[in-house]
């Protein structure tokens, strides 16, 4: 019903920001790492989803087409609600949560907060063959090192949000052992 919205930033809360379009605010709730890079007064262009229940009519955006394809696919997933599903974008950049499932790695969507390891093999189960094919594969073979990196530091207790901004302020060296970006990109994280 409502594909997309452009317009001027009026409001940020903790999980949703208000887009004023044309004199009429629409309240969207989008993933964390969006809400970190807008303010108030800024232009944005959401790509939506309305989410329609019995009781309650909620509207879902994201920065690109491509999050909002993950989004929904996340929505097919049973168990996965829109505000899970929101949950892990905000956990876990698109590009990443797709390696992710490509490589079937229920560790690391486990370590996600709210998702259980049940959780975790059924994204896998559900969203491999449907995120399947070429531009999966490509995708995994591409980053499957920078999913390795975000793994490990997740597992030395670091958040995964925090794992990707650390990685993304690394200089693009994939032909780099997995233990030469790991310590980059600790080092990365002491100086911060």
């Amino acid at each position: 019903m409502i594909a997309h919205l452009r317009g001027q930033v009026t409001w940020v809360g903790q999980d949703a920001l208000i887009v004023d379009v044309g004199g009429v605010g629409y309240r969207v709730r989008v993933p964390r790492g969006l809400l970190d890079r807008v303010g108030i007064g800024e232009a944005v262009h959401l790509h939506t989803h309305l989410h329609v229940r019995e009781n309650e009519m909620a509207l879902y955006g994201c920065a690109s087409e491509e999050e909002l394809a993950l989004f929904e696919a996340l929505l097919g997933v049973s168990g996965i609600g829109p505000r899970s599903a929101l949950n892990i974008l905000s956990a876990t950049a698109p590009e990443a949560l797709r390696t992710i499932i490509a490589s079937g790695d229920v560790a690391a969507l486990s370590r996600i907060p709210g998702i259980g390891r049940r959780t975790a093999e059924r994204l896998v189960t559900e969203l491999k063959d449907r995120l399947g094919g070429k531009e999966l594969s490509l995708a995994g073979n591409a980053s499957m090192g920078d999913a390795e990196v975000v793994a490990a530091l997740t597992a030395l207790g670091y958040s995964v949000v925090e794992a990707q901004q650390a990685l993304r302020n690394l200089p693009p060296s994939p032909d780099l052992p997995l233990e030469e970006r790991l310590r980059a990109v600790l080092k990365g994280l002491v100086r911060e």
